[in-house]
């Protein structure tokens, strides 16, 4: 009997076009217990996504899913299609959170491919995609480009055309649409009372705590978002891999980091924009995460809202206090696992 697969091998390197538009599945439909379950994997603390009181009272529409949990769900649609047969994913850019993500909502993705470039290796390149996420009305809660180096299938085929998309360093304060109206804010219940006026530009702040990531935890959260990529599942397949071992996948480092950044900036817990992300080295069980923040710029949203523009850094066991980040050469360290330049939305002043 002649034999055959069905199954999906995953898309190289010399299988993205310019210009398609990849149509990611699964759906997935949000629940209050997936809200729960992202809380005990990242030890998420910030009100609004703790309490569906506070959050009403913040301006959402009640409980809601928080934004970077979206963007992982979103994400998660698009490796089978774009990264099953990554080397890294390299970093992000221009991404917007549009609109809040309810308990009840069911999140879609697609991807249009923005850029190829060819490694000087011949057999790896780099693509860019433009990936959107809508809920079940069409209506767009996130968009985001990432861009990924992926194998090539055979090292021998003709480098395609290069395409390098122009991408902005940060999204402009006037683009930045998907804040609530913080026309009352519990800061009793929040955990701080420092507001907008209160952030300096410059000022780094230590975040203080550390958490170790075990096994068990960064594969139940990689599940939880059904991202399918084997360097995060498949111990014996990545036996003959570069680290000999699974890779701890790099939204698990951007959400416990930022929930290790509720210890000085309590009151900025809604990601507006991510304008810049890169995955600096990596993560294994057994490793632990520090985290400090930097305040890049400031701009005032409303009478009631403001936004912070945060650089987050991630480092592994290693003080936060001593804002480890790049030498003289402008190289990060190697302890430093993120570098993560996102806004967020912060109360101002009554």
């Amino acid at each position: 009997m002649a034999t055959s697969t069905k199954s999906n091998p995953g898309n190289f390197f010399e299988d993205f076009k310019p210009g398609e538009t990849l149509i990611h599945a699964t759906p997935q439909t949000v629940t209050e217990g997936d809200i729960a379950l992202y809380r005990a994997l990242t030890g998420n603390r910030y009100a609004q996504y703790s309490s569906a009181e506070f959050a009403k009272a913040a301006g959402l529409p009640g409980l809601c899913v928080d934004p970077l949990h979206a963007f992982h769900i979103v994400f998660g649609k698009t490796v089978p299609d774009i990264s099953l047969n990554a080397v890294a994913n390299l970093g992000y850019a221009d991404g917007r959170i549009l609109r809040p993500v309810e308990p009840g909502d069911t999140l879609r993705a697609s991807s249009e491919v923005i850029g190829v470039k060819e490694n000087s290796n011949g057999k790896t390149g780099v693509v860019w995609v433009r990936t959107k996420g809508v809920n079940q009305r069409g209506e767009e809660v996130i968009t985001y480009v990432r861009w990924v180096m992926i194998n090539k299938r055979d090292a021998a085929s003709p480098a395609p055309e290069e395409i390098v998309p122009s991408l902005p360093s940060a999204v402009a304060p006037a683009d930045l649409t998907g804040f609530p109206e913080m026309k009352s804010w519990p800061f009793a219940q929040s955990g701080s009372r420092h507001v907008f006026e209160d952030y300096e530009v410059g000022e780094k702040i230590n975040h203080v705590d550390g958490m170790t990531v075990e096994e068990a935890e960064h594969q139940i959260a990689t599940r939880l978002y059904q991202n399918t990529a084997k360097v995060h599942f498949d111990a014996h397949g990545q036996k003959a891999s570069r680290f000999g071992k699974r890779l701890i996948y790099g939204g698990v480092v951007i959400s416990i980091a930022r929930s290790l950044a509720f210890n000085g900036l309590e009151n900025a817990g809604q990601i507006l924009a991510i304008n810049a992300g890169t995955h600096v080295n990596p993560l294994f069980a057994g490793d632990t995460i520090y985290a400090w923040s930097e305040v890049l710029t400031k701009a005032e949203l409303s009478e009631t809202c403001g936004a912070l523009r945060l650089r987050l850094v991630a480092v592994k066991d290693a003080d936060p206090g001593a804002f480890i980040y790049k030498d003289e050469a402008g190289k990060h360290d190697p302890r430093v696992l993120l570098d993560f330049d996102y806004w967020a939305a912060i109360p101002r002043a009554r």
